[in-house]
């Protein structure tokens, strides 16, 4: 075998393993914010720097719910005090989805031991590297979500 099928294949172990261990993590943080798992990954799309307020149905999107779902998600949340629908000021005929004031501290507040971990990890990479680690993430986020449209579109396998 030669190293760099060697390679692809502790990469692609280790993606799995990843993703197992993200699974069970997200579980438990969602444990303790006393939120379902997939209203925190909403949580943390709207968190993010770059987030724009988002309608229910930019929700069910980033997601991947029915816009059912993604109401339902955003009731849950705004009875948690997460977020707060707000009139979208070029369209009032739309709410737009936005975090509750004190949500980043709460959210923060969670993160700020597994985020120290996780710190800790990627110090001891060069800049070189974190951007190589940078660019895969990105890259393999966009991936997922092709094949998350892909699977959608097929339906259940046979």
């Amino acid at each position: 075998m030669s190293k760099r099928t060697e390679l692809l294949k502790r990469i692609a172990d280790e993606s799995r393993r990843h993703y197992a261990a993200w699974t069970v993590f997200n579980q438990a943080l969602a444990d303790h914010l006393g939120v379902h798992p997939t209203d925190l990954q909403c949580l943390n799309l709207l968190c993010l720097d770059d987030a724009e307020p988002q309608t229910t149905g930019g929700i069910a999107k980033l997601t991947g719910l029915t816009p059912g779902s993604a109401t339902r998600l955003v009731d849950r949340l705004e009875k948690a005090g997460l977020v707060e629908r707000r009139t979208d000021p070029t369209d009032r005929r739309r709410a737009l989805v936005v975090l509750a004031p004190d949500a980043t501290a709460r959210i923060g507040a969670a993160w700020q031991v597994p985020g120290n971990a996780f710190r800790e990890v990627l110090a001891g990479y060069s800049e070189e590297e974190l951007t190589v680690i940078g660019d895969y993430l990105g890259k393999v986020t966009e991936v997922g979500r092709a094949q998350a449209e892909r699977l959608g579109r097929e339906g259940r396998a046979s």
